[in-house]
């Protein structure tokens, strides 16, 4: 037997109520700043992940020998011409290369968000600086408290 949902039924099961209170916390800036974060934070893997198969791998594999290490790999059993005959195969596969790769991308994603909250810890840092010791006033230049001393002769001169 199918539950039919009316309006009066939804009121009755407090579902209503829980469907506002869920379309509150969607609306709160914490859910769509955390939701920003992910989009930004996978866009971001997709250009580490670039960066490390496409810049920086090529070159090292140059210095050890012309290797790419996305090909390292261990065929646990079988006998194949190549790695790509064992993955068609389904043979198992200890890949140790692109293991490489990933520990790479990681230690490049590390090192990015360790700037990022240095350089907010930094930010942070010279702003409290600022509130706990203010920079002392600055000195009027000589010819404005020149100005100021004439003023404050004549309005002694005219109030004698």
């Amino acid at each position: 037997m199918a539950v039919r949902y009316t309006p009066a039924a939804m009121k009755r099961s407090g579902l209503n109520t829980f469907l506002q209170e869920f379309q509150k916390f969607i609306a709160r800036g914490n859910v769509v700043d955390l939701a920003v974060a992910v989009v930004m934070g996978t866009a971001f893997g997709a250009i580490t992940n670039s960066l490390v198969k496409d810049i920086l791998m090529p070159p090292i594999g140059l210095l050890v020998g012309g290797m790419d290490f996305s090909n390292l790999a261990i065929i646990l059993k079988g006998e194949y011409a190549s790695l790509e005959e064992a993955v068609a195969a389904g043979a198992p596969i200890l890949r140790y290369g692109v293991f490489i790769n990933t520990i790479i991308n990681f230690l490049i994603v590390s090192l990015a968000m360790f700037v990022v909250v240095k350089t907010g810890t930094i930010i942070q840092d010279l702003r409290q600086a600022e509130e706990d010791d203010p920079a002392s006033p600055v000195e009027p230049p000589r010819d404005i408290v020149l100005l100021q001393e004439i003023r404050d002769l004549l309005a002694r001169q005219q109030g004698e």
